[in-house]
């Protein structure tokens, strides 16, 4: 008796240990990245960081928002964008300030202006590119219409003695 209900307390044990694990994964990174000291007491405040902090590269990652990242750096961005809100600025002010501290590189999407225009336009410009290249290729490399240039005798004999080997060949070669 004594062996099934530790049998059963193993279970029950390994069981709870998956309920804790198995969600890990499935988990946003930004979950992981905010620690609890950051997040504001008001969920309409806190859920306006998140958005932000979405929007914002961290500067030391690179490819990461700084809502994703752990780096200190992206912490000090994640809590001056808190103090920004809390300090009553618009979503838009807050973005406008952290653009002319870091400059425009801090944001993941950048601006469509002039100055970042090749920026947006690069990938238009490549598949046009592209495009022309092939097309080129494709009619370089294509025979010109036209009728071909007809066989000549000896031609002529070679290729019907390939297409029917039965027949005779003229073996009496002038040399």
């Amino acid at each position: 008796m004594g062996f099934i209900s530790i049998r059963g307390n193993v279970r029950a044990l390994w069981l709870s240990l998956f309920l804790i694990v198995a969600p890990l994964p499935f988990m946003s990174p930004s979950a992981w990245a905010v620690s609890p000291d950051e997040i504001l007491s008001d969920p309409v405040l806190e859920k306006r960081a998140r958005k932000l902090s979405a929007q914002l590269r961290c500067l030391v990652c690179q490819n990461q928002s700084i809502d994703d990242s752990d780096a200190p750096l992206a912490k000090d961005l994640r809590i001056l964008v808190r103090e920004r809100l809390k300090a009553g600025d618009s979503d838009q002010q807050v973005i406008d300030f952290i653009v002319k501290r870091y400059g425009e590189f801090v944001l993941l999407k950048p601006v469509f202006a002039p100055h970042t225009l090749l920026l947006w336009l690069s990938p238009l410009l490549i598949l046009i590119a592209a495009g022309y290249y092939l097309y080129t290729r494709s009619t370089l490399s294509l025979p010109k219409n036209g009728p071909a240039d007809p066989l000549s005798e000896e031609e002529a004999k070679r290729l019907e003695a390939l297409l029917n080997p039965s027949t005779p060949q003229d073996t009496t070669t002038d040399h």
